[in-house]
């Protein structure tokens, strides 16, 4: 290795110099990806758990609505558990994407507006159940988009 430094030997210690810098950059941009790449994924991951159980709550949700409505059972629906929905759909709608959460917002308010007209209001179950609808549509979208 000493045989590179010396000065008899120029066109090898700047081959060596090279290929050194090389390999450091290759290997410096090869970690970095991998660190990127593994963040990104995680990150996904928890959007698309966050997503999921999103929906499930959401046709949970709906689910009591129809009970209320076209029921009007209160052992399969209360607005009680109702409320309970619609503050974790909106707890998880900020894990998702801001647009899921704007929808989310706009569930809770038509919820606010209209659960107690709904056990004799259809505008009212359809209204709300068009806003569960919206935050479907806005979580399947971001489920689509992901990397």
């Amino acid at each position: 290795m000493f045989d590179l430094l010396d000065g008899n030997n120029s066109d090898r210690t700047k081959r060596f110099v090279v290929i050194s810098v090389f390999s450091f950059l290759f290997a410096f941009v090869g970690f970095s990806y991998n660190v990127w790449r593994t963040e990104k994924t995680e990150s996904n991951n928890n959007v698309r758990e966050a997503a999921f159980g999103m929906l499930q709550e959401l046709a949970n949700l709906e689910q009591l609505v129809y009970a209320i409505h076209y029921d009007h059972s209160t052992e399969e629906g209360t607005p009680r558990n109702g409320w309970v929905k619609i503050g974790l759909i909106q707890d998880m709608s900020m894990l998702v994407a801001p647009t899921v959460e704007n929808k989310a917002v706009q569930l809770k308010e038509v919820w606010a507006k209209k659960w107690n007209l709904l056990a004799e209001d259809k505008q009212a179950s359809d209204e709300i159940v068009h806003a569960i609808e919206e935050v479907r549509v806005e979580a399947r979208l971001m489920l689509k988009d992901l990397d």
